[in-house]
């Protein structure tokens, strides 16, 4: 597997190296891209690779960073805290992100 070091480090290659060059965003029952003012439902898109990250000295620093494929060829990363809350997103777009996790 690949190191990609800290998680800025991993945005960074993800980006730069690997193609992964858009930002999504968690709304409701959508994956959003603000940038080209695009909604994703859980089946447009794919979890190409999450990667874990874990703080050194603090819990609260723990975060995950998926790299992310759209139906319409739109590659980007997402990144959350240790794991998904509840709060506002769907459980469809939930059981998906959380799947892909626990692979």
């Amino acid at each position: 597997m690949k190191d990609y070091g800290t998680l800025s480090e991993a945005i960074n290659k993800l980006k730069l190296e690997e193609g992964y060059k858009h930002d999504f965003n968690l709304i409701d029952e959508y994956l959003e891209l603000k940038s080209e003012k695009e909604k994703y439902t859980a089946d447009e898109f794919e979890v190409d690779k999450v990667l874990r990250f874990e703080g050194m000295s603090n819990p609260d620093d723990n975060s995950i960073l998926y790299a992310i494929t759209t139906s319409n060829g739109r590659k980007g990363v997402l990144t959350d805290g240790y794991g998904v809350s509840g709060g506002q997103i769907s459980k469809t777009i939930l059981d998906k992100l959380h799947r892909e996790t626990n692979q």
